[in-house]
Formats: structure tokens, C-alpha cells, sequence
């Protein structure tokens, strides 16, 4: 006699559950829903920055748009629960920040290029891709499209955590009166990139500053190659590019654009490498909750004078956070002190400090006071 099938019932509820159970068509459509719902909210949170700056525009304020940058995006990278990385929130607020302003106006951006250069990448990692950016061939260039208001903003290299202080862009600050108005930390990762195999480099290009950040890895790796300094890491990929044998020590995304090869990644000595880029305008930033204050000054050629001038800082209880010595151009053993500590200008404390100080220097200037650069993840 055959075996009759178990036709034990189903439960109700385990029916109801099968029923209730995820399927792609269903997460596909809950998925559209909510594109839809964010490109709505989207909206609503650009036009509500249009009537901010309008209000801003008649009380006097018609920069509000453009500042509180890195303010802003911090709060939403605070506020968030996950699993969505800070890295990954902080780019898409930036680039809604970034469409937002450019309703109001297109900024232009200076800076070293060309395209893909490490300043370009600081440049838009800082104001996103809707902006109008505009590459030169030097820091002072960029400096100079400034101070000529033919840029809103400039970005230049200020100091590597591997080299230290960029001398071409301090020496520019001793000759044109710009403003830092923020700051941008950006890990530097070099790459070396071509068209040919590594065996068959026999010269590399880069900026100096990469070179020497990459000087140990090339003894090593490529101790025959010739190495050949040119005014940008872009250009040293474009030459790379078109040039038999040569290599390019630049960003992956020069790389890309320029149709390189990578022969090796991260060849950086110091894994940690990091530049941070001064932002330069018109003037300063507005308070916030974490500013600094960058200055210059000069002292006595005597003994004790600039102890006397740091002395100012301790007493005021305000911590330095940068110093560097820059001789004056054209002057023998005459220095200017770059100086940067926490705190804006608009401080009581800044301010009473800068009135002591005053009193201690030959010259001093504020170069800017600008929120503290978010991290670099």
C-alpha cells in the first residue's frame, strides 16, 4: 500500500511570515521610494539655504552661504547612527553644499595645477565639484588671482607633515595681504604611474616636495632612474604620459586622467603623510567653536626679544599650534615668525595678546583666523 503524503496544514502564522519576507522586487521599489523621498528632501534643504542667504543678504550678512562649511558638515557626521562611514557623509554633504552655493553664485577656486594635482584634490575636497576651478602654474599665481579678485578663494600648500613649510607660499604672504580663511588636511598617498613597465623607467618626475617624500623608496626600488623636478605632480603625469621611459610620481587620480599605469602604490616614506592647505580670500572667517589664528611678526635683532614676544602667548594662556622662522627676503639674519594658535581674533584673550605683542615687534600682522580643519578620514 503506497505511502500517503504529509498533509499536515501549514500554520497561519508562518504563512503570514513567508508572506512578510523581503523579496528583491520589494527592496528594489522600497529603494525607489526612498530615492525619491531624498531627492525631495534634497531640495527642500537648498531652498531653504536660498532663504537663509536672502535673510542674510538684508541684515548685513551676505557671506552666511558661504561660511560654517566644515561646521555643518560636522554636525551631520555627528548626528548620524551608521552604518554609513564619516568619510562617505561627509562627501555627500559637501557636494550638497556645494550645489546649494552655486544656486547663490559659482565660486572660482585657484590653485597649482594642473587638474588632479594634490592642491586640485584639496580644492575639491573643500568645496566640492560645483565650482569653477581655475589651475596656475605657481603658488604665487594663485596668490596673485586673489589679491586681484580674480578668484573668490585659493587654496596653497602650506606644510607637510614629512618636509615641513612651504617657503614659496610663506614668502608670498610676506609680499601680498591676503587672509587665510580656513584650512584643509588632505593625506598625501603618492603613486608611481606610466606607460611602460618599471624595468624600463629611466627618469621620474614629480614636484621637489614629492621626490623628496618618496626619496627612500626610490633608492631602493629605482636607484638608476633619474629623478627631475617640475612644477606640479598633474604635469609630471602629463609628462609621463607622452614621454617613453619616464615615469610620474603623482595621485591615482592623475593617473586616470592621464591613462597611466600604476607601477606601485603608497610609495610615500612616511605612511602617514599628510599637507595641509591653506584657504586664502578677501578676509576671515567667523567665529566658531574650534578657530585658530594665524600672524607674522618681526623682532629686535637682540638678545631675548623673541622670548619676550612668545612670552605674550603663556600669559594670555593661548596654545600655539604652528612656528616657523622665515628669513626676510633681501635682509641678512632677519627673520619673520609665522605663528598660529587656538582661538579667533575676535577673542578677548586673542585680542588683548595681539595688543602685547604689538608692543613687542617691530611688524605684525594677522594672517587670518579660520575653524580648525576637519579630519582627514
Amino acid at each position: 500500500m503506497a505511502k500517503q503524503k504529509d498533509e499536515t496544514p501549514v500554520p497561519a502564522t508562518k504563512k503570514a511570515a513567508a508572506l512578510r519576507a523581503p523579496t528583491l522586487v520589494g527592496l528594489q521599489a522600497k529603494a525607489d521610494r526612498l530615492d525619491k523621498t531624498l531627492v525631495t528632501l534634497l531640495n527642500q534643504r537648498a531652498e531653504l539655504a536660498l532663504k537663509l542667504y536672502e535673510l542674510s543678504q538684508s541684515s548685513g550678512q551676505p557671506t552666511a552661504i558661504l561660511g560654517a562649511f566644515e561646521e555643518t558638515v560636522a554636525k551631520a557626521v555627528e548626528a548620524s547612527p551608521g552604518p554609513l562611514p564619516a568619510r562617505c557623509l561627509r562627501a555627500i554633504f559637501r557636494e550638497l553644499l556645494s550645489g546649494t552655493r552655486s544656486l547663490v553664485r559659482e565660486l572660482r577656486i585657484a590653485f597649482l595645477g594642473p587638474l588632479y594635482s594634490y592642491s586640485h584634490l584639496a580644492a575639491i575636497r573643500r568645496f566640492g565639484q560645483a565650482v569653477e576651478f581655475m589651475p596656475v602654474g605657481s603658488i604665487a599665481a594663485v596668490f596673485e588671482e586673489v589679491n586681484r579678485g580674480h578668484s573668490d578663494f585659493g587654496l596653497v600648500p602650506l606644510e607637510n607633515s614629512t618636509d615641513g613649510r612651504v617657503a614659496d607660499t610663506l614668502d608670498m604672504f610676506t609680499r601680498l595681504p591676503v587672509r587665510i580663511c580656513g584650512e584643509v588636511e588632505l593625506e598625501i598617498h603618492h603613486f608611481l604611474l606610466a606607460k611602460c613597465s618599471r624595468a624600463e623607467v629611466k627618469e621620474v618626475y614629480s614636484r621637489p616636495q614629492a621626490l623628496s617624500q618618496c626619496r627612500n623608496w626610490l633608492a631602493k626600488h629605482l636607484p638608476a632612474a633619474r629623478t627631475i623636478e617640475v612644477t606640479s605632480t598633474s604635469t609630471a603625469a602629463q609628462l609621463a604620459a607622452e614621454k617613453l621611459g619616464a615615469a610620474a610620481i603623482a595621485s591615482l587620480e592623475a593617473g586616470v586622467h592621464y591613462g597611466l599605469a600604476v607601477l606601485a602604490e603608497n610609495i610615500e616614506d612616511n605612511p602617514g603623510n599628510t599637507t595641509r592647505f591653506a584657504l586664502i580670500g578677501d578676509q576671515s572667517a567667523p567665529r566658531t567653536s574650534h578657530d585658530k589664528t594665524a600672524m607674522m611678526f618681526q623682532v629686535e635683532h637682540r638678545p631675548g626679544a623673541l622670548a619676550e614676544a612668545m612670552n605674550v602667548f603663556k600669559r594670555n594662556r593661548l596654545n600655539l599650534t604652528w612656528i616657523e622662522s622665515f628669513p626676510i627676503p633681501g635682509s641678512k639674519r632677519a627673520y619673520l615668525f609665522f605663528v598660529e594658535m587656538e582661538g579667533h581674533q575676535e577673542d578677548v584673550r586673542v585680542r588683548r595678546a595681539m595688543k602685547g605683542l604689538a608692543r613687542k615687534t617691530l611688524r605684525l600682522e594677522i594672517l587670518g583666523s579660520f575653524p580648525a580643519a576637519a579630519s582627514t578620514e
